[in-house]
Order: C-alpha cells, then structure tokens, then sequence
C-alpha cells in the first residue's frame, strides 16, 4: 500500500492503521491531517488520523481504541483527550522509534464540524466526499475583541500572583498571555492555521527579541518585569493587527498603573 505524501517514518503506522479499519466494517475512512496534510510534515511530526466510523458502530470504535492501536504497532502507551475536550481522541505513544499518533473516532456527521479536511488515506465508500460536498472546514481563527476583553484582568492576576510570591503560577500565566493574546494577534494577516505559540518564531521573526523578554525567571522582580514586557508586545501585536476593537481603556490604565 503506497500512501503518498505521508512522511517514511509515519508511513508504517499509517499503512497499519489503514489495514486495521479496512478489516473493520464500522470503520468507513481513514482522513490523515494536521502538517501532513498541509504538506508542511518533517522528521519530528505526528501522525494524526480520523477514523470515521458509522453512527452505530463509533460508540464501540471508541471503547476499544486501546485495544484499536495495539494491533496497529507497537504501542507504549496511550490514554484518551478529555483533558483537552475531545473524548474522542486516543493519543498513543508507539516505539521505538518514537512515534507519537492521535486517533480521533468521529461519525459522518461528527466530520461536518471540521478545522481541516486533510487527506483522506483509505475509504470504503463515499461517505467523507459526500460530508465534505455538504460542509466545510473551519480553523478557528483569533477573536480580536475577545483577547482586549480579557488581557487587563489577566495582567492584574499576573500581577497579584507576583506580589504574593506566587512565582510559578505567574510563570504559567505569563506562558498564558503569550500563547492566548500576543500570538494570536501576532499571526493575524501571517497565517490561516494559528495555533497558539507554534511556529510563532517563524511567523514573527521580528518579535521574537521582544517575546525572549516575557519569559521570566522565579524571581518576583523577574516575574515583574516579563509582565510589563508582555504588556508592551501586547501593545505592538494589538496596533499591527489592523483589526479594530473596542479598546477596554479604563482597566487598561488601572491595570497598568497597579503595576507600578
């Protein structure tokens, strides 16, 4: 079986997996996404799949997902996305070599609501062309107003936490603002799949000396410091997104007063 544009070291798997589901009758299709489909895969991508099952058989695909990925390789370990809000997802671990895979158990309507179509690998029938005639794929893209809405009384928390000597969680709030408001805005006009802090290095080369700024140590002057260093980059990525917004005035000028 020759799946093209799968990468070598995803291949094996991939082929295993497509041979699985075609053993399966609940099992309808094998849809590959994520860098692969894009065409953007290297040597360290995942491999992440939707199976699309029928709508009797999917409560069953997905009860037995662990015992699903342990014929497809040899599996390390795995466990289910409820603590990323997709109980349908298994993530498994496989090795050597590592190789980490997502196995999403979707049903033909489940498909409809999509970030991506990807590639699909294996078929059975036409039930993936016939959703994807009906619906279309949409990656979601960065609220503007919903981060401006938000950033002041986040950066007021960031800043208790620091007088408080709550240090790590600072830390992790800190990590927070980058990943949910300045890269967001900062991929605006420069991508159309953002995702968080993920290539942000590549997409804003030009920021990156500002962005080494917001990461802090566990030193509360430290701490201090990245955070009004957040505030500014957030102040750069707010004015070159070109999106307007409601600017939430007051609680940005008490937040920034608060920090000294």
């Amino acid at each position: 079986m020759e799946l093209v544009g799968v990468p070598e070291h995803l291949r094996v798997l991939a082929e295993s997996v497509v041979a699985e589901a075609n053993k399966d009758p609940r099992v309808l299709a094998v849809v590959v996404g994520g860098s692969v489909a894009s065409g953007t895969s290297d040597e360290y991508s995942d491999l992440d799949l939707v199976l699309v099952c029928t709508p009797e058989g999917q409560p069953e695909c997905l009860a037995e997902a662990k015992e699903f990925a342990g014929r497809v390789g040899s599996l390390l370990s795995s466990f289910t996305g409820e603590h990323v809000g997709e109980p349908r997802l298994l993530i498994a671990l496989f090795g050597p070599p590592l190789v980490h895979v997502d196995l999403k158990f979707v049903t033909p309507d489940g498909l409809r609501e999509r970030v991506e179509d990807g590639l699909v690998l294996w078929q059975r029938d036409d039930t993936v062309d016939r959703v994807r005639a009906e619906s279309t794929a949409q990656w979601p893209q960065p609220d503007a107003q919903w981060i401006e809405d938000r950033i002041w009384v986040w950066v007021h928390y960031v800043a208790v936490k620091i007088a408080r000597g709550e240090l790590f969680e600072a830390i992790e709030a800190l990590g927070a603002i980058r990943g949910v408001a300045i890269a967001p805005l900062a991929g605006i006009g420069r991508t159309t799949r953002p995702a968080g802090v993920r290539r942000l290095e590549t997409l804003a080369p030009e920021l990156v000396p500002a962005l080494r700024e917001t990461v802090a140590t566990a030193d509360r002057a430290d701490c201090l410091r990245a955070l009004k260093a957040s505030v500014d980059v957030y102040h750069t990525v707010r004015a070159r997104s070109g999106v307007q917004v409601v600017r939430r005035t007051a609680a940005e000028e008490a937040a920034v007063d608060f920090l000294g």
